[in-house]
């Protein structure tokens, strides 16, 4: 199909919760494909049916996304590529915020298919580079948008350090337990002073409900902590904005629809939609919201600001 503009080489999870979030990343439910022959190794039940949920969600429907788009058409690409992980409003709030402008590096971490860095290029002309450890999400922000890929999690950066202008993060820290190690590595390819957008899911309560595999939901508090022991700096945060306009969540509601038809039947289909239903269930009860939080890399050697408000 046709490179979207933005192009400059020339994203319930699936299909409830509304949020994007990374693959697991945790050592003991995920290995790299390449030296498993396509087998991820299963240390136990549970681990398993963990990996095959992360995988699911964010690998099979990530494909299945990228063939629905080209049978209905491009416009429906950054919709459905954003499916999962924000809106709009949150898009928009997280590009102002960070100050996006023309030709800024934008590191994507735990891209998906590639919807919200696809949607910077086009309103903002950044240049996005997406990090992304599941190859099929990778292989679908190709296809659809034409975006340079990097095959990886967000523990092990492959970038020089400080190479980076700008960097996101999008419903990808709830899915890792050493997030301290994602946010050092996200700390270590930013320039100084450069800015991080980041939209996660964060607890406000224990959990009583039953929690999508694979996530780990910090609290406001804890998340804070994390980001000033890695060295940045929170700007200003707030509650994710409203939903998406009619048009868009048609355009990503008709790409749903073609997914249901043609896998519904599958057991990866099945999975991913067990994932959403317990975000689903999550959000209603009250027990996770999620956040949008603008932060800036201190340069080494700064001191720690004072923590600022919540709005």
């Amino acid at each position: 199909m046709r490179r979207r503009r933005g192009d400059h080489r020339a994203r319930p999870s699936w299909p409830a919760s509304g949020l994007r979030a990374d693959a697991c990343q945790d050592d003991d439910c995920r290995d790299d494909d390449r030296t498993t022959g396509g087998r991820r190794p299963r240390r136990d039940r549970s681990h398993a049916v963990t990996a095959s949920a992360m995988v699911a969600e964010f690998d099979d429907v990530a494909g299945w996304t990228a063939d629905a788009v080209e049978q209905l058409g491009e416009r429906h690409a950054i919709p459905a590529a954003c499916r999962g992980s924000a809106s709009p409003a949150a898009l928009g709030w997280l590009a102002e915020a960070c100050e996006l402008s023309p030709g800024v590096t934008l590191l994507d971490v735990g891209a998906g298919a590639g919807g919200p860095a696809a949607w910077a290029a086009e309103r903002f002309g950044v240049r996005p580079i997406l990090l992304e450890p599941m190859p099929a999400a990778g292989r679908a922000a190709a296809r659809l948008f034409g975006l340079p890929v990097i095959a990886g999690d967000g523990r092990r950066i492959p970038l020089r350090t400080g190479s980076a202008d700008a960097a996101w993060c999008l419903g990808v820290l709830c899915t890792v337990r050493d997030k301290a190690a994602v946010l050092g590595e996200i700390h270590r390819v930013l320039k100084p002073g450069a800015s991080l957008g980041l939209l996660v899911v964060v607890a406000r309560g224990p959990q009583l409900l039953p929690v999508p595999d694979g996530n780990h939901f910090p609290t406001q508090s804890e998340l804070a902590g994390l980001l000033a022991g890695a060295g940045f700096d929170i700007a200003e945060q707030i509650d994710q904005p409203g939903g998406a306009p009619l048009s868009w969540s048609r355009r990503a509601e008709q790409v749903a629809a073609v997914i249901a038809t043609r896998h519904r039947a599958e057991p990866a289909y099945a999975l991913a939609a067990h994932q959403g239903e317990r975000f689903t269930r999550l959000f209603a009860s009250g027990q996770i919201a999620v956040r949008l939080i603008h932060a800036v890399s201190r340069p080494a050697g700064h001191p720690l600001k004072p923590r600022m408000e919540e709005r």
